[in-house]
């Protein structure tokens, strides 16, 4: 049985954001519980971490995590939110005592050399493998495929169709709605778990970042593809707090859909 843990499920702000007193943040600091979120990653197994987000320390405290059992780290874009590379030098020697096995790093050019840049100079036990779009990659833990995603048109932002213990996960954030390329590659497959986002909620905007309307439209389309297996789940995660609502309000809307809403620390067993 496959475990996937949500760690953190916000944007590059969290919830609360930092110096913010919107009516969103200040509901959150008293209401608490699943309206605070932290930066977004994913633990599949406790082997498989997707994104190295600058709240990965605190992850590892609330949860529990021994982070030195990772094997594979998938990089989905250099976005400070989803890669803060200053703190993958603490596992160098001289700053932890960590086991010689080695973690291997997927990622593009721009994700593979912000790490290089930081750990310059270290003695370290990463492995480092820059990906190419649709190539396939057998991991320590698993086959993974890097898929384009619709994000920041000055990086190949990535998303991941994942393969481990015989289940299909789309791990589909950072993204907008899908690069057609993207959505082809798709039509042949079948998940049993789609990841995706909601970012800016309520707003028209749907293309590097997804809306409502738009994880809705999403949900519909691996559905009548045939996508998505008949007990397939879809959860949407990387919430901003610019989206102005909270946890409740993201369950009034998606529920009726049939998606799930993630938040920090749920956990799903395929």
């Amino acid at each position: 049985m496959m475990k996937i843990q949500f760690l953190g499920t916000a944007a590059y702000e969290g919830i609360p954001s930092l110096f913010c007193g919107c009516e969103t943040c200040r509901q959150a600091r008293l209401l608490g519980g699943k309206n605070l979120r932290t930066r977004a990653s994913v633990l599949i197994d406790e082997v498989l971490k997707i994104d190295f987000p600058p709240d990965t320390w605190y992850h590892s405290l609330r949860f529990g995590l021994e982070l030195d059992r990772i094997q594979d780290l998938l990089l989905t874009h250099s976005h400070s939110d989803h890669l803060y590379a200053e703190d993958m030098a603490i596992r160098a020697e001289g700053y932890a005592k960590s086991a010689n096995t080695p973690i291997h790093v997927y990622g593009n050019d721009l994700t593979l050399r912000l790490c290089s840049k930081h750990l310059a100079g270290l003695r370290h036990h990463y492995v480092f493998h820059r990906v190419r779009l649709f190539d396939t990659y057998n991991t320590e833990t698993a086959t993974i495929t890097p898929l384009p995603a619709s994000h920041d048109p000055m990086e190949t932002c990535l998303i991941y169709y994942i393969e481990k213990d015989g289940k299909a996960i789309l791990y589909g954030h950072d993204s907008g709605w899908f690069p057609e390329e993207t959505w082809s590659w798709l039509k042949t497959r079948q998940l049993d778990l789609a990841i995706l986002e909601c970012t800016v909620g309520r707003s028209p905007h749907r293309t590097n970042h997804m809306n409502i309307e738009a994880v809705i439209d999403t949900k519909l389309w691996l559905e009548a593809n045939q996508v998505l297996k008949a007990d397939g789940l879809i959860v949407v995660t990387h919430f901003s707090h610019n989206a102005g609502l909270l946890h409740e309000e993201w369950l009034e809307i998606f529920e009726p859909h049939g998606i799930h809403v993630a938040y920090d620390g749920m956990m799903i067993k395929l």
